[in-house]
């Protein structure tokens, strides 16, 4: 079983930055591929970047490209999502997600078999 947890989100003012942490409880992190997905309101759950198994290949959406990193920390069982130039936009429930196999690029839901609840992001203007 493998458990997730989101933090760091918050309001922040166009233009700032925030850090997201995904926290992941199991003995078998390194067997897992991790992303984040984002549900601005009104709209359906949407893939934002992916992290490799080795941690040393990223995938972004176009519109956070230049702007977002994410990354892991194996040692710590930690995935971070880096937000910078953050615009009214990109305000959404971000989660985080667990695979063991995915195609391409993870960036299908249905490639995740465990999901976090959830940290709100909201960009003012």
């Amino acid at each position: 079983q493998v458990q997730l947890v989101e933090s760091g989100g918050g309001l922040v003012q166009a233009g700032g930055s925030l850090r997201l942490s995904c926290a992941v409880s199991t003995r078998t992190f390194e067997d897992y591929a991790y992303a984040w997905f984002r549900r601005a309101p009104g709209s359906e759950r949407k893939w934002v970047a992916s992290v490799t198994w080795s941690g040393a290949v990223a995938y972004y959406t176009d519109s956070v490209k230049g702007r977002f990193t994410v990354s892991r920390e194996n040692a710590k069982n930690t995935v971070i999502l880096q937000m910078n130039s953050l615009k009214p936009d990109d305000t959404a429930v971000y989660y985080c997600a667990a695979a063991r196999s995915w195609v391409d690029r993870g960036q299908e839901e249905y490639e995740y078999a465990y999901w976090g609840q959830g940290t709100q992001v909201t960009v003012s203007s």
